[in-house]
C-alpha cells in the first residue's frame, strides 16, 4: 500500500519536532546547567559540536541502515538514542555530558536521510520544496517548544526536570510511529549487509555527493555558511542573554522560542517562494545575505533595549537565518540521482554539518579569549555575507553566459 505524501509529511515533522526538541533541551538550559556542574557558559559550544560530530559520524556510516533497517525504523531508534543521551546528562556529571552530547548527535542524524528518502518517494513535484520546507519546519519548531517548555520547567524545577520532559517526548514519539512503521519501511532493503556501514570508503561519501551534479558544491559550501550562523544562534543566544543581557531564564527561552517561531514560519514562507523562483542556489545566495544583516542587528541590541524590542529583532532574525533548510534539502533531492537520494541527503547534510561542527567551537574559543559575545556572532555574519557574495556572482554569471549561449544558437 502506497503512503500519501500528507501522512508521509506528518511523520516526518513530527519526528523533527521531537528530535529538535530533545537537541535543543541542553543549549536551553545551558546557564543553568554549567553553572551547577561549575562549568564556565560559554563550554555549551563545546558540548554543540560534540553533538554535531555524533550526527555526522551517523551520516559517514549510518546510511546503510536507513536501506536496512527501513527510514521509519531508523527514525524511531534514533529519537530513542536521543533520550538516553538525555538520561544520561540528567544524571548531573560533567564528565557523561560529553558523552551524551555525542549519542544524542547520533540520535539526530537520521532525520535527514531517513526523512528525505519518505518524502522524495511520494512528494507531488510541483510542491517538493514547500514540502521539504514544511518538515524542516519541525526543527526550529522544535527548539520553539524547547524554549518555551524547558526554559520555565528549568527554572521552576531544575535542568534536570526539563531533561527528563525531554526524554518523555522523545519516547513518546518513537511510539507513536510505530503503527506506521510497515508502510513506510515497505521498500527497505533488509539483505543489504550491515557490514557496509563500517567501511572506510563511507569516508568518501562527502566527495561522492559533490561529484553527483556541478550544482552541488556551492550549494554544500552556501549551507556550511548557513550552518555557521545558525548554529551560533541556536547554541548561544539563551546562554548570551543571560550572561550579557542579564535576563532571566524564562525570558531568554522566551526570546529564543521568537527565533525559532519565525523560523517555522520562515521555512515554509521561503520554500513557497523558492518553488516559484525555479533557482534554489541564487534564492539561498540573496537568503543568506538578508540573514547576515537581519542577525547582525539582532546581535547589535544594546543590553538597555526594552525586551520587547529583543523579541522583534529576534523573530526577524529567526525567520531569515533558520530557514535554508528545506530549500537546500529539496534541491539536493531533486539533483540526485533517484536511487540515491538517502546518500546525497547524507552526504550534503554532512558537508554543511561541518557548519554546526566548527562554529560553536570557534565562537566558545572567541569568548573564552575575548570576553566579548559580539565578536563571535560578528564572525558568523561576515563569513555568511562573503559567502553569499562570491556564489551570487558566480551563479549570475552563469546564468549570463546561458542567454548568451541562447542567442549564440538562435542566430541565423
Amino acid at each position: 500500500m502506497r503512503v500519501s505524501w500528507v501522512a508521509a509529511l506528518s511523520v516526518t515533522l513530527m519526528v523533527q519536532t521531537i528530535g529538535t526538541f530533545v537537541s535543543q533541551t541542553i543549549p536551553v538550559v545551558a546557564p543553568s546547567m554549567t553553572a551547577d556542574l561549575g562549568l564556565p557558559p560559554e563550554t555549551i559550544g563545546n558540548f554543540a559540536s560534540i553533538n554535531t560530530l555524533g550526527a555526522i559520524l551517523f551520516l559517514l556510516f549510518g546510511t546503510p541502515l536507513v536501506a536496512a533497517f527501513g527510514p521509519a525504523r531508523m527514525l524511531q531508534i534514533g529519537t530513542l538514542v536521543g533520550s538516553a543521551a538525555l538520561g544520561l546528562a540528567a544524571l548531573g556529571q560533567a564528565w557523561l555530558v560529553p558523552i551524551a552530547s555525542l549519542l544524542m548527535g547520533i540520535g539526530y542524524g537520521p532525520t535527514g536521510p531517513a526523512g528525505s528518502r519518505i518524502l522524495q518517494a511520494t512528494a507531488p513535484p510541483r510542491h517538493r520544496v514547500l514540502i521539504f520546507s514544511v518538515k524542516q519546519a519541525g526543527a526550529p519548531a522544535g527548539g520553539a517548544l524547547a524554549g518555551l517548555i524547558a526554559a520555565p520547567v528549568a527554572a521552576i524545577w531544575g535542568w534536570e526536570a526539563a531533561l527528563l520532559v525531554g526524554i518523555a517526548l522523545g519516547c513518546g514519539v518513537a511510539l507513536a510511529l510505530q503503527p506506521m512503521r510497515d508502510v513506510l519501511d515497505a521498500e527497505r532493503l533488509p539483505d543489504v549487509p550491515l557490514s557496509e556501514a563500517l567501511t572506510l570508503k563511507r569516508l568518501a561519501a562527502p566527495v561522492t555527493t559533490l561529484k553527483m551534479n556541478p550544482v552541488l558544491p556551492p550549494l554544500c559550501v552556501q549551507a556550511f555558511a548557513f550552518a555557521c550562523l545558525q548554529g551560533s544562534l541556536f547554541n548561544f543566544t539563551v546562554t548570551w542573554l543571560v550572561e550579557a543581557h542579564g535576563l532571566t531564564l524564562t525570558a531568554a527561552g522566551t526570546v529564543f522560542a521568537t527565533m525559532q517561531v519565525a523560523g517555522v514560519l520562515g521555512r515554509i514562507g521561503l520554500g513557497w517562494a523558492a518553488d516559484r523562483l525555479g533557482d534554489a542556489v541564487r534564492s539561498l545566495t540573496v537568503h543568506g545575505l538578508l540573514a547576515a544583516l537581519l542577525s547582525l542587528i539582532f546581535v547589535l541590541m544594546a543590553p538597555s533595549a526594552p525586551w520587547a524590542l529583543g523579541l522583534v529583532l529576534a523573530f526577524l532574525c529567526g525567520f531569515t537565518a533558520a530557514s535554508w533548510n528545506g530549500i537546500f534539502l529539496a534541491e539536493v533531492a531533486r539533483v540526485a540521482p533517484p536511487d540515491r537520494v538517502a546518500e546525497a541527503t547524507s552526504g550534503a547534510i554532512m558537508l554543511c554539518f561541518l557548519g554546526y561542527l566548527t562554529a560553536p567551537s570557534v565562537f566558545a574559543f572567541l569568548v573564552a579569549h575575548t570576553g566579548s559575545w559580539s565578536l563571535p556572532f560578528f564572525v558568523a555574519c561576515a563569513v555568511l555575507a562573503a559567502v553569499s557574495l562570491v556564489i551570487l556572482a558566480w551563479r549570475l554569471s552563469q546564468l549570463r553566459a546561458g542567454r548568451q549561449a541562447g542567442h549564440h544558437r538562435s542566430d541565423p
